[in-house]
């Protein structure tokens, strides 16, 4: 028999080491795969868990809170079913609101940049615009002063069907030559994948009704008549257009936040979970007030209705409005994104936004 030869010898430990060196790399990514789905799993159960104790445990107000945060969502409603049958969500989240008073025009007196204080001596001239940051205990958001109300219209996507696709607030900022904007109404939004080619109820712009019937009543409606004036609360399309709303969105699940002054969680509690969101307001000036509040980060949880309320009441607002939240919240001002999205995806498209026009 034949020895082998060194070399021969070589070849075979080189083969051999090699085998080994895949082994060694397939064990390693294998191992690398398991711990991740393993850590993936203990990540659910443990979320499950949490909000099983939220959904079980004693606290009705932490009850409340979860139903509402997931059921604002388009993504994840469906993890208050797991919790709760259809009759204790809908308690939860109680009947939506309809505000049925109308807007006292008189309690506005839109202020000319010139005029003069009470007192006769020329009054601080105001800010064209000011964005200011508002700040509570589970939220941070930007507020955007308006001074003239003129200025605030509602720009919109184009044409609206299942054929069309809506456009990111940027995008109908520099369509439309704005500084600022945020967005307005709500849209056909399936599973949070909508692609904001139709929005929901009723869109008036530049005096033209773009979407919604005359007959149907739609609840929430935020617009601005030829005064100037913002008008928020329940009304049918002819009558938004017989109040001459010649800019104005729905949001029908609301909620109205105040009317003529007055608080509308004076009687109970508006709810709501902790959730990014964008609102609309006018004060006694006619000063336009643009929120955006951040939410589902670490340092901002978001905010609930009364939130809302509280921010606006704080900054004098007379009439004020919830508007379309969550994924598509945002707000620019001068180009620049000055709040974080909540969405994963980045700016949302979307039918309808509030815009701001360059000063004249």
């Amino acid at each position: 028999m034949r020895s082998c030869s060194g070399k021969e010898n070589g070849k075979v430990d080189t083969i051999m080491a090699r085998s080994k060196n895949r082994l060694k790399t397939g064990t390693i990514i294998w191992r690398v795969v398991v711990v991740f789905f393993t850590t993936l799993l203990m990540i659910v159960i443990g979320l499950y868990f949490i909000m099983l104790i939220i959904a079980k445990g004693p606290s009705p107000t932490a009850k409340k809170l979860f139903v509402c945060s997931v059921q604002e969502t388009s993504a994840i409603k469906f993890l208050a079913n797991w919790y709760f049958s259809d009759e204790q969500i809908a308690e939860y989240l109680g009947s939506n609101r309809e505000a049925t008073e109308a807007v006292n025009t008189a309690l506005i007196q839109i202020a000319s940049p010139d005029a003069p204080a009470e007192n006769g001596e020329s009054a601080a001239p105001r800010q064209p615009m000011e964005l200011v940051d508002v700040q509570g205990s589970t939220y941070k958001g930007k507020l955007l002063k308006i001074a003239d109300p003129s200025r605030v219209f509602v720009g919109i996507s184009g044409p609206y069907g299942e054929a069309y696709e809506g456009k990111r607030v940027k995008d109908m900022m520099d369509a439309y030559g704005a500084v600022a904007g945020t967005n307005a109404g709500g849209f056909q939004d399936l599973n949070g994948v909508g692609n904001g080619g139709i929005p929901l109820d009723l869109v008036i712009s530049e005096g033209q009704l773009r979407y919604g019937g005359l007959a149907t009543s739609y609840n929430n409606v935020i617009g601005f008549d030829q005064d100037n004036i913002l008008h928020v609360g329940t009304m049918t399309g002819q009558e938004a257009v017989d109040l001459g709303l010649r800019d104005a969105v729905c949001w029908a699940t609301g909620p109205t936040l105040i009317i003529n002054g007055k608080a509308c969680n004076e009687q109970e509690s508006l709810g709501g979970g902790f959730n990014p969101r964008t609102a609309i307001g006018q004060t006694a000036d006619g000063t336009v007030l643009m929120l955006v509040i951040d939410g589902r980060q670490t340092s901002s949880l978001g905010a609930t209705y009364d939130d809302l309320v509280n921010i606006m009441l704080q900054n004098g607002a007379v009439n004020a409005a919830n508007l379309d939240g969550g994924s598509s919240s945002l707000m620019y001002v001068n180009g620049e994104l000055v709040n974080v999205c909540s969405s994963l995806y980045g700016p949302r498209k979307m039918p309808t936004a509030w815009l701001v026009k360059p000063e004249s």
